[in-house]
């Protein structure tokens, strides 16, 4: 027998470890992924915060359908589902054995009682509008729901796929913002305010398993900590990195990768269009016209951005392109505000909730608009006071917000909605679209809704939101667009 020397017995018991801490890295299923945003409750049913979905969306709660990776719907909760020829009547079957997170059965009064409840006189539903056309919601079995329509809606399943549409429990809802049950791969186990939430498998679940067995949602709002925590690996990833001017140093580490894709987020300058001088639309032209879109992009995301000149998607088929209709143009911004009556300029609020495009594009925009004499007097809100006082309290006179939802120009219909811009004819445009199934036909109201609010100058429309993740170069199945605000980690793993 060959005798071993010291040094070859040394190299094979580092082989030997080498392996195994190799296999035992392999083996890793939990996750510690960071989010600029906390959410201000966990109940995606009652308020407009994008941060619940990035948490909770398709990982504790599930809808009927959802948003899949590309932007498709595909089933969820429902297996399946027929329509009826006259476009009325959906009836859906649910998938059986699914139970919510505290191991009561989900059936199909559960889906009546969600629905009812989002679309109740009473209801707190941010997206209300997406559950007007339902009539009745009516259980035929515990597997078997029919929702009947009072018209045809093209957009129904869609708008079903909404995290605003998920289905939950009567039993649950006096706990729901801060205890949350669903139905998803992953229950709420902790959240401890100001730092982070943890999500756990949920043994029970119905679908397939995930890789993960657990994971940590850390809340890093500065951009410097959020650099700080991803270089010294305290985080496994970064969803919606808020520090772009970064992203090369990441891409030139072999330790990290580094996702750059695309959102729903159109980004606006909003204007309160019942609040003087905003009830103009010379004035509100003259805000358009002062903006230099790509000086906030350059200025603010380090380049990341597709300027819009409308609330559409590029990206989106039917887009518009209408950015030359409200081209960087300070002479005519001056001659605009002339023509309005206001020669020397007006003094306004411009009220900026947390993210970083927000806080940095208001800078940029502030000193834009004192170039044509609009004095901006600026205030950094948290999201709670934001939702409060600009959302909610109407209460400001311009602010920057990404609307992250899909596919939602149909808000300009709301004439309560913040910025609340009133059209009968947009309304009824809209009104239109939703009686609308043939294809073709949708596209060519679509392209008139945004040539509508582009003449209207309702908001200053300024850029496309990019979503850079930066993340540990061994993680697989991150999403890299955005087809709703979501974190989705039902397909993410660490590779072996």
């Amino acid at each position: 027998m060959k005798r071993r020397t010291p040094t070859a017995t040394l190299a094979r018991a580092f082989g030997v470890t080498l392996a195994l801490a190799t296999a035992a890295h392999a083996q890793q299923t939990d996750l510690t992924i960071a989010l600029q945003l906390e959410p201000p409750h966990l109940d995606p049913t009652s308020a407009a915060a994008g941060a619940i979905d990035s948490v909770l969306y398709a990982n504790v709660f599930e809808g009927l359908t959802r948003f899949a990776p590309d932007g498709s719907v595909i089933p969820a909760l429902a297996t399946n589902w027929e329509i009826s020829a006259d476009g009325l009547t959906y009836t859906f079957h649910l998938h059986p054995g699914v139970t919510f997170h505290d191991g009561t059965t989900m059936d199909a009064e559960d889906v009546k009682f969600s629905l009812d409840r989002a679309r109740a006189d009473d209801s707190v539903n941010a997206q209300k509008a997406l559950f007007a056309d339902i009539a009745d919601v009516t259980v035929t079995d515990a597997q078997t729901v029919t929702i009947t329509l009072a018209q045809p809606n093209g957009a129904f399943l869609f708008n079903l796929a909404w995290g605003d549409a998920v289905i939950v429990a009567p039993e649950s809802i006096d706990n729901i913002k801060t205890a949350p049950i669903g139905t998803g791969p992953f229950r709420f186990d902790n959240w401890r305010q100001g730092d982070q939430i943890t999500l756990t498998e949920y043994p029970g679940y119905w679908g397939d398993k995930p890789a993960l067995t657990s994971a940590t949602f850390k809340f890093i709002s500065d951009p410097t900590a959020a650099f700080a925590a991803m270089m010294a690996q305290d985080i496994d990833a970064f969803a919606g990195f808020p520090a772009p001017e970064n992203l090369p140093q990441f891409e030139a580490d072999p330790r990290f990768q580094v996702l750059v894709g695309s959102t729903e987020g159109e980004t606006i300058l909003a204007m309160n269009n019942k609040q003087p001088p905003f009830d103009d639309p010379k004035v509100r032209e003259a805000v358009a016209h002062a903006i230099n879109r790509q000086d906030v992009i350059d200025g603010a995301m380090f380049g990341l951005g597709t300027p819009i000149g409308t609330h559409f998607a590029p990206h989106n088929p039917d887009y518009v392109d209408l950015t030359a209709q409200s081209a960087y143009d300070p002479e005519l911004s001056l001659r605009l505000l002339s023509d309005a009556g206001l020669p020397d300029g007006f003094t306004t609020t411009l009220k900026l909730p947390p993210p970083s495009y927000a806080r940095r594009g208001g800078e940029i925009i502030a000193a834009q608009l004192r170039e044509v004499g609009i004095q901006t007097e600026i205030t950094n809100l948290e999201w709670a006071q934001w939702l409060e006082e600009v959302f909610r309290g109407h209460d400001f006179g311009l602010t920057i917000v990404s609307h992250t939802e899909p596919m939602d120009i149909n808000i300009y219909a709301r004439p309560d909605y913040y910025f609340q811009y009133d059209n009968p004819a947009f309304q009824d445009l809209m009104t239109t679209l939703n009686t609308t199934t043939d294809a073709a036909a949708r596209s060519d109201l679509l392209r008139q809704a945004q040539t509508m609010i582009a003449d209207d100058y309702v908001n200053g429309y300024l850029f496309q939101l990019a979503y850079p993740t930066v993340a540990d170069a061994r993680l697989r199945g991150l999403w890299l667009n955005q087809p709703t605000q979501a974190t989705d980690l039902t397909g993410v793993s660490w590779a072996e």
